[in-house]
Order: C-alpha cells, then sequence, then structure tokens
C-alpha cells in the first residue's frame, strides 16, 4: 500500500470516528441552490450514518453508509429540509390514520348518523382523541362563544356545577375558531359540491390540519437550529410520539410556539422570541417555563440585555392577550387555574404510581366534591423550585455556561416529574428539546418508542378488566419504564454540562447553536499612510 493510500484511509477513518464531512466537501441546507452554497464556501455537516450505529446498521438496505467521496448537497429540489419535511407529512398522514377509527360513522336504527364510539371503541382502537369528544361537550357545536358563555355540569345532581372553557385563552378560540369554519364547510357543502361527513368528524379534520401544519413548523424550527445536523431534525418529524400524539390534544400549537421562540432568540431577535413565548404561554403553560433557563444562563453569561427583551416582550405578550377575557369573562377566564387547582394526581404522575402500589391515600387523603389537594399541589411546587435551584446550582459551576436547549430540556423535565399531572401528550413537548440537547440517535428513539407504548396499556386501563381491558398494573408498569428513560436522558445532559469535551453539539465548534452569538464586528478600516519619496528617488 502506498504512502498517500494510507494517509487517505487514515483520513477516511478520522471523519467517519467523528461523523463529519471533510471541510473539502461543499454542502448546502434548507432549499438554497448549490451556486449559494459555494459562494458561502466549505463547512463541515454531520453524516447521520457515520456516527450513528443505528443508521449505520440500518444504510446497509440501501448499499451501506455514506462514501467518502459522496457528491453531498447538489440536489435542486431533495434538500435536507425538504426530506425531513416529507418525513414528518408521512408521519402525520400515520398518525391521522391510528385516530381515524374514532372518526366513523355508522347509521341508527333510526336511520340518523352517528359518530361510533360503540363498545369501547376509542380504547381498543386506540385511537381516542380530546378534540373529537370536546366539540360537543363544551357546546362548540352550538356556537357558543368560550369563556363567556357556560353550561351545566352534572344537571341534577348534587354535583352539579357551571362549567367554562377549560383551556387557556388562545386554545380556547382556536377550537371556537374551527369550529366556525366547520360550520361554514358544512353551510357551503350545501350549494357546492364538498366533501362532508358529521359535524364532528369535519371539526376533528379542520383541527388536525392546523395541527399538523404546526408539527411541521417544528421540524423546520429544529432543523434551522441545527444546519451542521440538518439530519437531527428526523427525529422530530419521524417521532413516535408524533404517530401517536400529534392529534390527541393542542399541544402542537404551543410546541410551534416555543420551538419558534428559541429559534428566533439564537437568531438574535429577542422581542419576537419573546412574542412567540408569550403566544406559546397562552396556547399553554409550559413555553413560559423556558424564561428561567434564558435568565439562568443570562446570569451565568452576564448577557442580560437579550434576556430581558426575551423575558419583558413575553410576559407584556401573555398579558396583552389574556387581558380581554380576564376582563371581560373573568370566570370564565379563571376556569382554566381552577380546574388546575382542584384536579387530582393523574394517572400518569408518580404520585398515582406509589398510592396505588402502597396504598397510601396521598397527601391529603380523601378528597370531596371539587376540594383542591392542597397538600399535594404545595409538595409538587416546592419539588419543582427545588429542581429549578439545583439546575440554577448546575448552570452557575458547569466549567462552560451550558446549552439553553440542555438547560430548557432539563427544566421541563423536571416539571413533568414532579407534578402531579403528566398528560400522555405533554411528552410532545420534551421531543424538540431532547433532539437539541442530547442528539444520540439510539437514547433518544428508545425513550420515545417507551412514551409512546404508554398508550397501549393506558388504552386498555381505561376500557376496564370487565371489557377484556388490562389491570392497572401493566399501565403504571410503562409509566414507571418512562420516567425511569427520562431521568436517564436528564443524567446524561448533565453529564455533557459537567464535561463539555462529550457534548456532541460543540465538537463542531459553536458554543451554543441556540444563544444569540455577537454580531461580528467589520474590520477597523486602516488610516491611510503618506508615502514619503525615498533617497536618491527623483523629486
Amino acid at each position: 500500500m502506498s504512502d498517500a493510500a494510507g494517509e487517505s484511509r487514515a483520513a477516511l477513518s478520522t471523519d467517519a470516528e467523528s461523523g463529519e464531512l471533510p471541510a473539502s466537501e461543499t454542502t448546502q441546507s434548507g432549499n438554497d441552490p448549490p451556486s449559494a452554497a459555494s459562494a458561502r464556501g466549505a463547512r463541515q455537516r454531520l453524516v447521520p450514518s457515520w456516527s450513528e450505529p443505528v443508521l449505520a446498521r440500518a444504510s446497509r438496505l440501501i448499499g451501506g453508509p455514506l462514501g467518502r467521496h459522496a457528491l453531498v448537497g447538489r440536489a435542486r429540489f431533495w434538500t435536507p429540509l425538504r426530506v425531513v419535511l416529507l418525513v414528518g407529512v408521512a408521519m402525520l398522514a400515520a398518525s391521522w390514520l391510528l385516530k381515524s377509527p374514532c372518526a366513523q360513522q355508522y347509521t341508527t336504527p333510526e336511520g340518523a348518523l352517528a359518530l361510533d364510539w360503540r363498545d369501547g371503541r376509542p380504547f381498543h382502537a386506540l385511537c381516542y382523541s380530546d378534540t373529537v369528544p370536546l366539540y360537543g361537550v363544551e357546546r362548540l357545536d352550538q356556537g357558543q362563544v368560550p369563556y363567556f358563555n357556560s353550561w351545566p355540569e352534572n344537571e341534577g345532581t348534587a354535583e352539579q356545577r357551571v362549567r367554562y372553557m377549560e383551556y387557556p385563552v388562545l386554545t380556547g378560540f382556536f377550537q371556537w375558531a374551527n369550529a366556525q369554519l366547520t360550520a361554514g364547510w358544512l353551510t357551503a357543502a350545501e350549494v357546492v359540491w364538498l366533501p362532508t361527513a358529521l359535524p364532528v368528524v369535519v371539526y376533528f379534520d379542520i383541527t388536525a390540519l392546523w395541527l399538523a401544519l404546526a408539527w411541521l413548523t417544528v421540524v423546520w424550527a429544529v432543523f434551522r437550529l441545527r444546519p451542521d445536523r440538518p439530519w437531527d431534525a428526523v427525529l422530530v418529524a419521524a417521532s413516535p410520539l408524533v404517530f401517536v400524539h400529534a392529534f390527541t390534544n393542542f399541544d402542537a400549537l404551543a410546541v410551534a410556539a416555543a420551538t419558534g421562540g428559541l429559534l428566533a432568540f439564537a437568531r438574535r431577535r429577542p422581542v419576537l422570541a419573546g412574542w412567540l413565548i408569550g403566544l406559546g404561554g397562552a396556547l399553554k403553560f409550559y413555553p413560559l417555563l423556558l424564561l428561567l433557563p434564558i435568565v439562568l444562563l443570562a446570569w451565568r453569561r452576564r448577557t442580560v440585555a437579550p434576556a430581558g427583551r426575551a423575558v419583558t416582550a413575553a410576559v407584556l405578550t401573555w398579558v396583552v392577550v389574556n387581558a380581554p377575557v380576564a376582563i371581560g369573562a373573568t370566570e370564565g377566564w379563571w376556569e382554566f387555574f381552577r380546574l388546575n387547582t382542584v384536579r387530582a394526581a393523574d394517572p400518569d404522575s408518580l404520585y398515582n404510581v406509589i398510592s396505588y402500589l402502597s396504598g397510601w391515600p396521598g397527601f391529603d387523603g380523601r378528597l370531596g366534591f371539587d376540594q383542591p389537594p392542597t397538600v399535594l399541589n404545595a409538595v409538587s411546587a416546592v419539588l419543582f423550585v427545588l429542581c429549578v435551584v439545583g439546575i440554577g446550582l448546575l448552570v452557575r459551576r458547569a466549567p462552560r455556561p451550558p446549552r439553553l436547549a440542555a438547560v430548557c430540556f432539563l427544566v421541563l423535565a423536571a416539571f413533568l416529574l414532579v407534578n402531579k399531572v403528566w398528560s400522555p401528550q405533554f411528552s410532545l413537548w420534551l421531543v424538540p428539546l431532547a433532539v437539541l440537547a442530547l442528539p444520540r440517535w439510539r437514547l433518544l428513539i428508545a425513550w420515545m418508542v417507551i412514551d409512546a407504548l404508554v398508550w397501549v396499556p393506558r388504552m386498555f386501563y381505561y376500557l376496564g378488566t370487565e371489557a377484556k381491558g388490562l389491570p392497572p398494573d401493566y399501565f403504571l408498569a410503562t409509566v414507571v419504564l418512562r420516567d425511569i428513560a427520562v431521568v436517564v436522558l436528564c443524567a446524561l445532559v448533565v453529564r455533557s454540562m459537567l464535561r463539555p469535551e462529550t457534548d456532541p453539539v460543540r465538537a463542531f465548534g459553536v458554543d451554543d447553536p441556540e444563544w444569540p452569538q455577537p454580531q461580528p464586528q467589520p474590520p477597523a478600516a486602516r488610516e491611510p499612510q503618506p508615502v514619503t519619496a525615498s533617497a536618491g528617488a527623483p523629486a
């Protein structure tokens, strides 16, 4: 073997171990044409089939990992972004098919069409979605305006009470807007030919369309946050949790706002970031928690200005969105907070697992109707505060300022682990942050599969053993496995903070892709120097 051949093989071995394309390979990202990529010059890009054993083995089906001399980034149409978005569309279509059995119709003996939820279909078909029953329960089918209109619950019983829309303001009006679109669609179908079905089925399909677009926005934002690791966005697009929960509830909207806020913050647009996070907080509460990592890292980095603008914009946005409803329909607006106060420990929470396995009656014992679990609320709040304090100490004492995505992941994971409620679709909150914080494909796929599988025993537990369902033991066992998987991810994220050399994202030489980098300053212009005649030169 010649010396040149040996050097070439050694270079290939080094590149394969790092998982990076050689710097001599010009690549392009997003939808940029090759000429734009060439103008930018060469840069390194991660090759997943080199760095991820799972993909290396899977690639054997199509000839093996990417070759050393493969031409990368020359495709004019099938750019990485379009491929990743196509994967997302395919997964969202599969998710819609999973939920479609719950949108089936049948003809009653009286000859009327009805939604086919007979014999526990939502549970044994694994197709349950909150969007379907809420259309009728929240009187959206009657055109009622959220927060301003109410309805009686348990009418005629000792547990009768007045109910209002139970979601944050933007999510409530999102549902109302879709109900209005449903009414408009059905009206138009009477005039021109349009595919039609029961109102609740049309409502579900319209809602699913917006939720799908929201999740594609999440995929796009993660892709843009990782130009040197574009294929990590496939984990967001093809997540098993997306397959199961994209249309279970309305959380995709808040995830899109939160991830978009992180992208805007990374692009040195803190006001836009705060605006998006504030809108996310008006969709679901959790995006507001992302302000905590921003503040902690600003404290560590001593760069208060961008964090201050983001936090101020987020708070003002949340207040502006909520104020009209809070003033005009105070009782209806407060319903979201009231329900979260009186809500008992969720079946998916660790408190419920401990209570079931030990027979422990809980911190508050047996509660009466609408009686809040005061002690449980306090305990979960204190535990979360302690977790945030611990994360703050970690941020302060880490050898280098931790990355924003890593701190965000730890804060949200801590919130879910110690909270009294972990609804199954809440796991979608963690997907983009986990991919950004810890892009280890095998670990993330394992966690997401375990988390998605919690849905199966959960549905059969709700079906009930009398209907050939499962006892709670199987469901709670998968909950424990999910929590262990999340704790393992947290431990690995903490390890990457304490040992920055193990962080795969920082291997590309970028300190923190999510934190706004200083604007590069143009080189200072040189003062013109006077030209003097040298000795012996003609005058």
